[in-house]
This record gives structure tokens, C-alpha cells and sequence, in this order.
């Protein structure tokens, strides 16, 4: 059996897609697997991501490499241009990295109290209620 070509296929069928009819009956319809994403596959992805990145880093300190003199507060030195740029940009990130990291360990406390009080209120609204002889007249009101 041959598949009829462009030329005899009717213009009207030509360009369009393929489409799939649905299994004959008694044909069990086969389910399709999906491959669920893992934390390895993640990080393999994350490590070609970064490998790009510190290859893109060696570029540029590479073809900035002619030195300049550096001149902070008291110290002073002579860096390649490159070198010199990655440096302050690390410790810019420094600068943001450290109160963010602060205000992290911040909410995570607050988070921890707040589930150890509404465990404990969880725990006394569980508890068994007094039996009703013993109940306090002035709540009977």
C-alpha cells in the first residue's frame, strides 16, 4: 500500500495536521507516559546553567585583564580590570545576601511561634471538656 503524494492529495487535506481517530471499540486506548521532572534532573540543569555562567565570567575577566590602580579608603593596589569588577560585583551581592539572609532567619522564627501557639490552642480545644455538675456557676448565666 502507498501513500498517495502531494500531488493526488486533495488541496483541502494537504496542510493539514495529522490527526488521531479514536481506537476502534474493544481496543483497550493506551495511556501515555509522562516522565515526572527530579531534583536531579534539576540540577543537572542548574549546572549547565552555571557552568555557561563562569564561562561567560572567564570571557570577561580575560579581555579585561590590563590593570588598574584600586584605591579604598587607606589601602590601595593595582587589580586586572576584570578581576577588580567580579570582586565588587561579589561584594555588592555580599551586601544584599547578608540582610536578606537576616530577615529570612527573622520570618522563619516568627513562623516557628506561630505554629507552636496554634499547635498549643490546637491542644486545649482538643482537650475533654468538665463534666456539666462541676461547671462553673458563673458561666451557667
Amino acid at each position: 500500500m502507498t501513500t498517495p503524494s502531494a500531488a493526488e492529495t486533495p488541496p483541502d487535506q494537504q496542510h493539514q495536521p495529522a490527526t488521531s481517530s479514536p481506537p476502534p471499540a474493544g481496543v483497550p486506548q493506551v495511556q501515555q507516559h509522562r516522565i515526572r521532572r527530579t531534583r536531579a534532573g534539576a540540577t543537572w540543569v542548574a549546572a549547565a546553567i552555571f557552568a555557561a555562567i563562569l564561562l561567560l565570567l572567564l570571557i570577561f575577566i580575560l579581555e579585561n585583564g590590563h590593570t588598574v590602580a584600586i584605591d579604598f579608603l587607606s589601602v590601595s593596589g593595582h587589580l586586572p580590570l576584570g578581576v577588580a569588577l567580579l570582586l565588587a560585583a561579589v561584594l555588592g551581592a555580599l551586601l544584599v545576601a547578608i540582610p536578606g539572609t537576616a530577615r529570612i532567619i527573622q520570618l522563619r522564627i516568627t513562623a516557628r511561634r506561630h505554629r507552636m501557639l496554634d499547635a498549643a490552642t490546637a491542644t486545649q480545644d482538643q482537650s475533654p471538656q468538665a463534666p456539666p455538675g462541676n461547671a462553673d456557676p458563673a458561666q451557667a448565666r
